[in-house]
């Protein structure tokens, strides 16, 4: 084959996408470029018209050549043609435009934010005059709160299948079906005749609008930047504070072009089934092996059940104590919501205050900087919570226990946001599975403590109820200190993340 033709073989491959790569020409020179040679022998090699495809960045050493095309599916993988995009590629979500990347991001929130909103927004719905105890008839409001537990057990449930679904078929497909599929399902409980339909609805709708709440962080993630991916994720948070975090699964596809020798991560695809099993067994391998989960899923699990248990002694405190309408009752929240505002307003100043941490090697903040301002919110959910509890009662202004919402949101907004920020840090790749389980061990937390919470009010009252779970949240605050101060101890005691960081260094190895 003179060079012509292989000039005109290599030009076809190039445009149709399916001729695989070994029908071009390889050649591995004694010069420290290694090249494919289309052919233009009359061209100069210094000329700026060459048309030799250099792989000097693949290439680091003289004495190494490119491999043959793989014959088999296990040779196909390897690092050195690993297709990933560029740092200024257009196309690249992280390069999108301002109004792009504002406008997935406001979808995403908007979507999580009516998803949770319809779990919490429940609880105002049980007690009073025109209530769902009162219209159904229902014994005792315990009854009640089971719409509340069956909502956030079928958010754990859904969350452990949708990451796998959105990585075979994307996120926006899933988005779609999903959110559909979480409108069906709430329109029996606004028609509901009793309280069992409230309750089985509630379930199925939790577990298909889940979709949206477990992968939006995932989406925010791909289209966020490094230095903007705090202040992106306090934006969701403001909206949705309940949310769970997903740093995994590309809402992107990628198009292929019959090459056999690039690849891209897209292009490895699992059956269903074990892709489905290994998304279940994962989480609960590492929540039942990691030291490092085992404290802070323990951490997670009761700020959260706390953040929940809000919903059942506002209206309480509120409407039962203080007199207020249901509707009235919605502004004793403000204080809530002020704190989650002002870690938000916040966020470039606890940049700073993370960059100003130890860094690592490569002069990055380490896993452990984000924990700083966790152990800041530590303090802050006790003092908050300790605050309602010696206020509520009607003797003491309103403003009092409203104001006493301001620390406790902002805690739990910054536990949330930097203590996922850690998690998903020192597991890097494996960060959704460590997630996962994280999430599924506090949401079943979440809807199972609201139902003692009446009768602890009944038989505590609102003083001591409140004291004795501020005094629990006291009892953590040693958690994210311990963390902060002796955390890269931990993980590199930790047997998973070694291995996992050998890996790395392993394919670094390989690719070198």
């Amino acid at each position: 084959m003179d060079s012509s033709q292989k000039s005109q073989t290599a030009v076809e491959s190039y445009e149709t996408g399916v001729k695989e790569m070994h029908d071009v020409t390889w050649s591995s020179t004694s010069s420290s470029r290694t090249s494919i040679d289309f052919g233009h022998e009359e061209d100069s090699v210094d000329s700026q018209n060459d048309h030799t495809v250099a792989f000097a960045d693949l290439e680091p050493t003289a004495s190494r050549s490119i491999p043959p095309p793989p014959q088999s599916r296990s040779e196909c993988f390897d690092p050195d043609y690993e297709i990933e995009w560029e740092e200024n590629d257009v196309e690249n979500p992280k390069n999108w435009s301002v109004w792009r990347k504002t406008h997935t991001i406001f979808a995403c929130t908007i979507a999580s934010c009516t998803v949770v909103l319809y779990s919490s927004a429940y609880t105002s719905g049980i007690s009073g005059a025109h209530g769902m105890t009162v219209e159904f008839s229902v014994p005792n409001s315990t009854i009640s709160l089971l719409g509340l537990t069956t909502y956030l057990f079928g958010m754990a449930a859904g969350s452990m299948i949708w990451a796998p679904l959105s990585e075979m078929f994307g996120r926006r497909p899933v988005y779609i079906s999903t959110l559909f599929a979480f409108m069906f399902f709430i329109f029996p409980c606004a028609i509901a005749k009793n309280v069992s339909t409230v309750i089985v609805c509630r379930f199925f709708a939790a577990m298909v609008g889940c979709s949206v709440v477990s992968n939006s962080p995932g989406t925010i993630n791909d289209v966020s930047t490094d230095k903007h991916r705090a202040l992106t994720f306090s934006i969701w948070m403001a909206m949705d504070p309940l949310d769970n975090f997903d740093t995994g699964w590309s809402i992107f596809s990628v198009d292929g072009n019959g090459a056999r020798d690039w690849w891209s991560k897209h292009d490895e695809k699992r059956p269903f089934w074990p892709l489905l099993g290994a998304s279940l067994w994962r989480p609960i391998y590492l929540t039942a092996s990691e030291p490092i989960l085992w404290f802070w899923d323990l951490y997670f699990l009761i700020i959260y059940s706390m953040n929940y248990l809000t919903f059942v002694i506002y209206p309480r405190v509120f409407v039962g104590l203080r007199g207020w309408s249901i509707g009235h009752t919605g502004l004793s929240y403000l204080g809530i919501g002020l704190g989650n505002l002002l870690i938000i307003t916040c966020e470039p100043l606890l940049r700073k205050m993370i960059q100003r941490r130890k860094l690592d090697a490569n002069g990055k903040p380490t896993p452990e900087s984000p924990v700083f301002i966790v152990c800041i919110g530590a303090i802050l959910v006790p003092i908050g919570g300790l605050m309602f509890a010696w206020t509520c009662t009607p003797n003491v202004h309103y403003i009092w226990p409203i104001l006493s919402g301001i620390p406790f949101g902002a805690g739990t907004t910054a536990t949330f946001i930097y203590g996922s920020n850690y998690i998903g840090r020192s597991y890097g790749m494996y960060a959704a599975s460590a997630m996962a389980g994280n999430v599924l061990t506090r949401t079943i937390a979440g809807g199972t403590l609201p139902l003692a919470g009446p009768a602890m009010w009944n038989a505590l009252g609102p003083h001591w109820q409140g004291t004795l779970l501020g005094l629990l949240e006291v009892l953590i605050i040693p958690i994210p200190f311990v963390f902060y101060k002796y955390g890269h101890l931990i993980r590199l005691k930790s047997k998973f993340i070694s291995r996992m960081e050998q890996e790395a260094r392993g394919g670094e190895k390989g690719g070198a």
